[in-house]
C-alpha cells in the first residue's frame, strides 16, 4: 500500500484568502468521502450518528471564553480517554487534504499548519489515526466522547486551552457535507475539530466507510 492510498484523516496563522478555504474544503470532501483508507488493525470504531436511542441526554454546556491571541499548540490532553499527544503541524496533501502523520508517529497528532492556531477565533483542525495494522492510534477512542467532555491543548505562550466537545459526528463518505463537517458553528468562537477514521472497515476497497468528527469551543484558559 503507498503512501497515497493511505488515509487524509489525522504552520502557521489562519486561512487568508477564500481560495485557499475552498481548496482545503475540497480536499476534506474528497478525504471524506473518497481516500478514507487506513492500515486496519485492531480498531473498531463506533458507527453511526451518536442520536442513538437511549442516549443520556447532553449536559448543559459552559459558555464559551473569549478566543486567546495565536499560539502554536504543542500538545493535546483528553483525560476522559487518557489521552496526552504531541502535536505537530501538517500540511494538505496531493488531493488538498490535511496530511496526518505517518503511521510509525501514530500516536501524534497532526494539526493544520497553515488553519486557525487553537485558541484562536476560527476553527482549529486535528487530525489522527485510529489505528495502524497492529495496534490502536492516538484517537482510537474518539468516537465514546459525548458532550461536556474535556480537550486541552497546551501552546508555546505557556497557556492551556481548554475546549468543551459540544458534537460528535460520525458522518458517512458517501453523504460527506465538508462545510458541515469543518466549518465554524457559531461565529467568532474558538472552536476545534478531531477528525478520524470511523464506520466499519470495508476489507474489499481496504477504507474505512466514515469519518468521526468531534467538535469542541473554548471554554477556559490556564497558565
Amino acid at each position: 500500500m503507498s503512501d497515497d492510498d493511505r488515509v487524509r484523516s489525522s504552520g502557521t496563522g489562519r486561512l487568508t484568502t477564500g481560495v485557499a478555504w475552498a481548496l482545503l474544503l475540497l480536499g476534506l470532501w474528497l478525504w471524506g468521502r473518497e481516500v478514507t483508507d487506513v492500515r486496519h488493525g485492531t480498531a473498531t470504531p463506533t458507527t453511526g450518528d451518536i442520536a442513538a436511542v437511549g442516549r443520556p441526554p447532553d449536559p448543559e454546556l459552559p459558555p464559551a471564553h473569549q478566543p486567546l491571541s495565536g499560539a502554536l499548540p504543542q500538545r493535546v490532553d483528553i483525560p476522559q480517554l487518557g489521552v496526552q499527544a504531541p502535536v505537530v503541524a501538517r500540511g494538505l496533501d496531493r488531493l488538498g487534504a490535511v496530511d496526518p502523520p505517518p503511521f510509525d508517529q501514530a500516536g501524534v497528532v497532526g494539526w493544520y499548519g497553515s488553519g486557525t492556531r487553537p485558541g484562536a477565533v476560527g476553527t482549529a483542525l486535528l487530525v489522527g489515526h485510529v489505528d495502524t495494522e497492529t495496534r490502536p492510534a492516538v484517537f482510537y477512542k474518539v468516537s465514546t466522547l459525548r458532550p461536556g467532555a474535556t480537550i486541552r491543548v497546551a501552546r508555546a505562550d505557556g497557556k492551556v486551552a481548554e475546549f468543551t466537545v459540544d458534537d460528535v459526528r460520525v458522518l458517512h463518505r458517501d453523504s460527506f457535507d465538508a462545510r458541515q463537517a469543518y466549518g465554524t458553528r457559531q461565529s467568532g468562537r474558538a472552536e476545534l475539530r478531531l477528525i478520524t477514521c470511523g464506520g466499519t472497515f470495508d476489507h474489499a476497497t481496504r477504507t474505512y466507510t466514515s469519518n468521526v468528527i468531534v467538535s469542541a469551543y473554548l471554554t477556559g484558559a490556564a497558565v
